[in-house]
């Protein structure tokens, strides 16, 4: 399908929600984490992950198997969709699943950086994106950042990688590539949305999850200590933060929590924030955040039910059932409780 010609929201909104129906809930997380990786695997041979995990089990097993399985699923699950959207609705979600393009590009250079197996790597990919094979096939044997960089060059994140690479060979950490991956997607996502109220309730989420990244993003600074200057990282697009609010804020962790907190999402956030001011970790304010933004789009998706935004919402359900089947294995993996298990969900 193109962007040309007229959308068919309702054809693909009837879709999407049949699908949306068979997503895991807190019995099959429960389950889960009570099972090891093999019974994991056959649990998800009963479901909708059937016809993956038969193709693939014959060369994977355990964790891996479980790996390559959902993230196959969910490259196909989002292929057809985009195969089902005609007109300003395929271009709407087609932006957004370009998110996955900017994952695999973080991935590959995470790989480069910590000289990780090839086929480790690709096991991480989520081919959901607009990248074809061909340029998922240069990014895996790029064996430099250098390398992976001049792969890119045709693409939105090509001149910001080479404008962060100096800064990245200085430093020595990926902070100034990741973060230039993610600001190239996001000013793309939000540029010349415009159009009707589902398209601007559409973009107000957009631009929160923007404000959630920053953030994220000025909470590791202000926990890290590092002498780093925040505004380098902001992404423009949000609502909370000015470049140089977040500057600031960014130096004193106690007023940022409370600029967060008294903001819009404190409501969402607030219990995230008070458990962040007595722990040691970010893990609960990113689980929050995920949490939040799924919440969201489930809002949106009751208020114009016909349109992108309940697309958008079974994307970042999808998307979440993915991270938690594989947190679960991944923590089984690592002898972790079901208890244990459990804290890393993000279940709404």
């Amino acid at each position: 399908m193109s962007a040309a010609g007229s959308s068919n929201p309702e054809y693909v909104v009837a879709r999407v929600r049949a699908r949306r129906g068979s997503l895991y809930g807190d019995e099959e997380y429960r389950k889960l984490t009570r099972m090891g990786p093999a019974e994991i695997a056959r649990f998800m041979e009963e479901s909708s992950y059937g016809e993956e995990i038969n193709a693939l089990g014959s060369r994977h097993g355990g964790v891996d198997l479980i790996e390559y399985a959902l993230n196959r699923n969910l490259a196909e699950q989002f292929d057809a969709i985009l195969d089902w959207s005609e007109g300003p609705l395929y271009d709407l979600i087609a932006r957004y699943l370009r998110k996955f393009d900017a994952w695999n590009v973080k991935t590959v250079i995470r790989g480069v950086y910590t000289d990780a197996d090839q086929s480790a790597v690709e096991a991480d990919l989520i081919r959901a994106g607009e990248f074809d094979d061909r340029r998922i096939r240069r990014l895996l044997e790029a064996d430099s950042i250098d390398g992976v960089i001049e792969v890119l060059e045709d693409t939105i994140y090509g001149e910001p990688l080479r404008e962060a690479f100096a800064e990245y060979e200085e430093a020595g950490v990926l902070v100034p590539l990741e973060n230039a991956v993610d600001r190239a997607f996001y000013e793309r996502l939000l540029s010349g949305l415009g159009g009707d109220e589902p398209t601007r309730q559409y973009e107000a989420f957009l631009k929160a999850e923007v404000d959630f990244r920053n953030a994220t993003n000025a909470l590791r600074l202000a926990r890290s200590g590092a002498d780093i200057d925040p505004a380098a990282y902001f992404i423009e697009g949000g609502d909370l933060f000015t470049r140089s609010s977040l500057a600031r804020l960014a130096q004193n962790l106690d007023e940022l929590v409370e600029y967060i907190g008294d903001s819009q999402y404190g409501d969402e956030l607030g219990p995230a924030l008070r458990e962040l001011e007595e722990a040691d970790s970010l893990i609960a304010f990113e689980h929050a955040i995920d949490g939040a933004l799924l919440a969201y789009g489930d809002r949106l998706g009751t208020i114009h039910p016909v349109s992108v935004t309940p697309v958008i919402s079974y994307i970042l359900a999808k998307e979440r059932e993915t991270e938690n089947i594989r947190a679960i294995a991944r923590g089984k993996e690592a002898g972790l409780s079901p208890d244990e298990i459990e804290s890393e969900l993000v279940i709404t």
